[in-house]
This record gives structure tokens, C-alpha cells and sequence, in this order.
């Protein structure tokens, strides 16, 4: 799953050709575009400032908020365009 704090930089989602890829949902087996960005933090792990993301597409949004939600790590959901967009150019982001 995507856990990384920040927007990655475009060279991240080169194909390969080189081409920029769609960053994709954390869903597990997923290939969908992602459409939302899940910020959280674990307390037991990192400091209360720290924040993690897993990127979803539509239909895992739902379950992949109510995983992070039980265990009290989820913090904001965020459409993903207007999380690339808060974050501005040469942010670094989702991973796995």
C-alpha cells in the first residue's frame, strides 16, 4: 500500500518508455487510478505530526478509510487533485 508522507515527483510514475503514469489505488491487486488520497498516522509509530497517505480509487476508498478509521490512524480524505495541487510542484508522495 501507499505509505509515504509526501507527492512524489513525476519521474516516480514513469512507464516504461519513460512515459508519466497515473499514480494508482492502494487497493490490494488494484491498477485503478487513484481519485483519493487517505492521510494518516499511526501515534504508537510517528510523531503527531507525521502524516502517511494510501491513494484509492473509487470503489476501495470506502474500505481502505474504514481500515485506517478503526484503528484511529485516519486523518483526512482528500480528492487526489486537490491534494497534488495543496502540495504544489517537487512535493514527494504514495509509495508502497
Amino acid at each position: 500500500m501507499h505509505t509515504q508522507d509526501q507527492q512524489p515527483p513525476l519521474g516516480l510514475f514513469a512507464g516504461a518508455a519513460g512515459q508519466p503514469q497515473s499514480p494508482i489505488c492502494s487497493g490490494k491487486g488494484c491498477r485503478a487510478a487513484a481519485a483519493w488520497v487517505l492521510v494518516w498516522n499511526n501515534p504508537k509509530l510517528h510523531t503527531p505530526d507525521r502524516r502517511k497517505t494510501w491513494l484509492a480509487c473509487d470503489e476501495h476508498r470506502e474500505h481502505l478509510a474504514q481500515f485506517l478509521g478503526v484503528r484511529g490512524f485516519l486523518k483526512e480524505v482528500l480528492p487526489f487533485a486537490e491534494w497534488t495541487t495543496a502540495e504544489g510542484p517537487g512535493a514527494a508522495s504514495p509509495g508502497h
